[in-house]
């Protein structure tokens, strides 16, 4: 991890964005959006006034890391908006020849798929990435979630789940679904966040 003396603090992760589509959209839309970025607006004001070293560092017993917890928010996040637009094709878990789940989850598997190895890579901050950039991609992200929104014709949009263990077999989920998914999956990382933070230096989000 290269080290920074300059706090990297974006200039916008102090406060929720408001979605920028938000006077074409119904009230339904708007109103999952506002609470998607609030929740993200409590993720990332965790990381106000820190360093690329200690936005890297885990501060407790887990792996977990504040610049990380962002990249992997960010990464699950643009994952369900193609899944939302595109279905199953877009979230695909292959396996390489030979490699089955129990090889997998017990860690003993030959290979492992790419997939595996960037969400592992999604919790850390790799050599050369910084804080400042990891928000800033959070925020297209986000940008390019509030378009994807206005753009589907209807939340009850449905599409099956991907074939993974984690999935029942035959399972779906709507795009309202998905936006319920990301809110609460983004403010449980908000929490962890709180914690790492208060970990690393007594300070917390609010």
């Amino acid at each position: 991890m290269t080290a920074t003396n300059t706090p990297s603090t974006p200039s916008t992760s102090s406060r929720p964005s408001t979605p920028s589509t938000s006077s074409t959209l119904d009230d339904e839309r708007a109103d999952l959006l506002a609470q998607l970025a609030t929740a993200r607006a409590a993720l990332t004001n965790t990381t106000r006034g820190l360093s690329d070293e200690q936005a890297g560092e885990p501060p407790t017993v887990s792996a977990l890391c504040l610049g990380g917890l962002i990249k992997h928010v960010a990464s699950i996040e643009e994952g369900w908006m193609r899944f939302a637009v595109d279905g199953p094709s877009a979230m695909r878990y292959d396996l390489p020849d030979g490699v089955t789940w129990a090889d997998l989850t017990a860690g003993t598997a030959r290979e492992f798929p790419q997939w595996a190895i960037d969400h592992q890579n999604d919790f850390r901050m790799l050599p050369g990435e910084t804080l400042a950039a990891i928000v800033e991609r959070y925020e297209q992200v986000a940008a390019r979630s509030e378009k994807v929104i206005a753009s589907l014709p209807d939340l009850s949009t449905t599409h099956p789940l991907p074939e993974a263990p984690w999935n029942e077999p035959g399972a779906v989920r709507s795009v309202r679904r998905v936006l319920m998914h990301l809110i609460a999956e983004t403010a449980q990382h908000a929490g962890h966040a709180d914690i790492l933070r208060e970990t690393l230096d007594g300070q917390t989000s609010t």
